[in-house]
């Protein structure tokens, strides 16, 4: 730290950091394991500790009210008391973030979430310090030291070790070796999934997550926008990318100024790069008749939104242009479809005789749209509300969805390239209600500069 940053805070000239870190370690922490620290300990790695409190700074103003937190655990304890599930140990982004707004950033650590009928409590690693404490809207916060292996573990062990029944966690994001491992911390315990029965209470959105959600899809049009002005001959893809990446940053810390700024990102996929709904950014310049694949994800909180059109510059070929224009029907009609009482895989029935009409069925390369909330391209798929043939869920009022249908053409065929075009919808008492407002197809995105 340099004197003049020093003297700015009021900070002494010359100063300890071990002694800073050891006195405020003792100060705020309550050592949380056999080990205990005095203030006449030496340092010394045999008497480091495992388990830790850190309570630094006062608690983050949060995402969402006290009340829709609160129901969220409500609705969970429900299903624990239901199913004699004495307590749950989530370990995933997703549900970790979901239960706590806590976002943790794995980083080759285990991060988890303990609730039980009278405690919420997250685990976090030390490097971390006081963040997750601040974040955790509706608990308390145990820190695990890299000072032992597998000290997650232990405060597993801590917080849930005493209970001998059932105790969930999430099949879908444990791998063999972390079941052993909680299997050994818990020894009274059997393990039973509770990761099926999240998704689909998450699946359901409350008033205020499609209010975020629906900001969210605001911002993507912004994003949207930045593309269009940046997307000139000449210019890299992760030129144009950074332009509405950093436009949609902005935008969020202007209308949630206490908001994380976490994981936002575009994707331009031009040319032959646009055969892949996920295929990442390049430095690939634009060419004019170029199709090209505008991905725009303003990411708040842990949760996704999305604007993604297809966009020619310059020009378009009378092939390109039939299969822009077929994929655009298609988009139209799926949209028309989503309304409490249908069926996903009805849903993606209906879609597919547009596209078998237009004979490029066997183009299609997706499902035709999937759930939002808690979700990024890393982690909270609810797999139960994807537009599939082989999904046999009813839309509900609160279920949030995208209609995206996409076809790809190979290099070589006349209108090579992938098409895709991507709204978002809330499903409501009587229908939809669209709150992705940027334009598409071909009256409004051929770009001519």
């Amino acid at each position: 730290m340099s004197l003049v940053t020093r003297l700015r805070y009021g900070l002494p000239s010359c100063i300890s950091l071990r002694n800073l870190l050891r006195t405020d370690m003792i100060a705020k922490s309550n050592v949380s394991s056999n080990r205990r620290w005095t203030h006449s300990e030496p340092w010394h790695i045999d008497n480091m500790p495992e388990l830790i409190r850190l309570r630094n700074g006062e608690k983050a103003k949060g995402t969402f009210s006290k009340a829709e937190m609160d129901g969220r655990i409500s609705k969970l304890r429900n299903v624990m008391a239901n199913e004699s599930i004495e307590g749950v140990l989530f370990t995933s982004i997703h549900n970790v973030n979901y239960y706590s707004d806590f976002l943790y950033c794995e980083f080759g650590r285990p991060y988890g979430l303990v609730v039980t009928q009278d405690k919420v409590l997250s685990i976090s690693a030390n490097i971390d310090y006081g963040y997750p404490w601040r974040w955790t809207a509706n608990g308390d916060n145990l820190v695990y030291t890299d000072w032992q292996r597998d000290n997650f573990y232990k405060g597993v062990n801590q917080e849930l070790g005493q209970f001998k029944g059932k105790i969930g966690c999430e099949f879908d994001h444990i791998n063999l070796d972390k079941y052993k491992k909680l299997q050994n911390a818990l020894p009274g315990s059997t393990l039973v999934d509770v990761g099926e029965s999240t998704m689909y209470l998450r699946m359901i959105k409350s008033d205020e997550e499609i209010a975020h959600i629906t900001e969210g899809a605001r911002i993507a049009d912004i994003g949207g926008e930045a593309v269009i002005e940046a997307l000139e001959e000449g210019v890299g893809e992760h030129e144009i990318a950074l332009h509405a990446t950093q436009a949609m940053v902005r935008e969020i810390a202007k209308s949630r100024p206490n908001m994380t700024l976490q994981d936002t990102w575009t994707w331009i996929q031009s040319g032959i790069n646009s055969d892949g709904a996920h295929n990442p950014v390049t430095s690939r310049k634009v060419q004019k008749g170029d199709v090209c694949t505008m991905n725009c994800f303003p990411m708040m909180a842990g949760y996704y939104t999305a604007l993604e059109r297809s966009v020619f510059l310059d020009h378009v070929s009378d092939d390109s242009l039939r299969i822009w224009k077929a994929n655009c029907e298609v988009h139209e009609a799926g949209m028309k479809l989503i309304k409490p009482g249908i069926k996903c895989k009805e849903i993606a029935h209906e879609m597919n005789t547009i596209y078998e009409k237009h004979n490029i069925l066997h183009y299609r390369t997706f499902g035709y749209g999937h759930s939002f909330g808690v979700l990024s391209h890393y982690y909270g798929r609810e797999a139960a509300l994807e537009i599939r043939e082989d999904i046999e869920t009813v839309l509900k009022p609160n279920m949030v969805v995208s209609i995206e249908p996409m076809v790809t053409l190979p290099q070589g065929q006349p209108g090579a390239g992938g098409y895709r075009e991507h709204n978002i919808l809330v499903v409501t008492e009587e229908g939809a209600r669209n709150i992705t407002h940027f334009p598409y197809g071909p009256e409004h995105l051929i770009v001519k500069k």
